[in-house]
């Protein structure tokens, strides 16, 4: 329940005509290989387009950027259709829509409730109390890390979490330069290095990573689960 109505829904044709068109598509005399596609077929597709609409925002114009987002979109609305022809256990792009509303809503207690958070930092600071309240399940600060994460960027979570139970990883010391330019050029050296001498650094990382996991769950063990980190996901 919210203590504030929330603002009127507007009409969106032509989001409506691209679900009617991915509609038509897959359905009888449509086109076979929409047809034939599951969610797992899909599953390489929903990450390419991720990256290229990642890859148009660094690099590309506003106009590459509008592609690349309809193309994500595309696969959501897509997946939705799948799971719409399940039957009694799927569920429509508006159980999707009415999911995340309700998610978004929930999460903005200052906005959609009487919780005050005036600032960013005070938004951050709330955010993991909020968000254990709509996953009580979860039971780690590793619960929802996505194990497919490239190894770099789930190495960034982690030690998120690492910090939320208070474990301090023992790591060699470095010297971490003082912008992202440098930074990219010293891990870039790190790979041709690795490189160099026969060794897969996603494989190293991730082997440093699994390490790390074991080394949060004992301290959860040992001192009880902390909040999670704020992820908007």
């Amino acid at each position: 329940m919210t203590d504030h109505a929330l603002p009127p829904a507007q009409p969106h044709p032509q989001l409506d005509q691209l679900i009617a068109v991915l509609a038509y598509l897959r359905a009888p005399g449509g086109c076979a290989w929409d047809a034939e596609q599951t969610h797992e077929s899909l599953t390489q597709y929903l990450v390419e387009e991720a990256h290229e609409l990642i890859d148009a925002i660094e690099h590309g114009t506003p106009d590459d950027v509008l592609e690349e987002l309809g193309d994500v979109l595309y696969q959501v609305l897509f997946h939705a259709d799948i799971a719409a022809a399940r039957g009694t256990d799927g569920f429509t792009i508006e159980d999707v829509a009415a999911r995340s509303t309700a998610k978004m809503v929930g999460r903005h207690p200052h906005v959609f409730g009487d919780v005050v958070a005036d600032t960013a930092d005070a938004v951050a600071a709330n955010w993991d109390t909020w968000k254990r309240q709509e996953k009580p399940a979860r039971t780690s600060v590793l619960d929802g890390v996505p194990r497919g994460l490239p190894a770099l960027q789930r190495a960034q979570k982690l030690l998120g979490r690492a910090d939320d139970v208070g474990f301090a990883p023992a790591l060699p010391p470095v010297v971490v330069p003082e912008d992202e330019t440098a930074l990219g050029a010293q891990l870039l050296a790190l790979v041709a290095g690795a490189r160099a001498n026969g060794m897969q650094a996603e494989r190293a990382l991730r082997s440093a990573l699994a390490e790390l996991e074991r080394g949060i769950r004992h301290a959860e063990q040992n001192e009880g689960s902390a909040p999670e980190a704020p992820d908007p996901a």
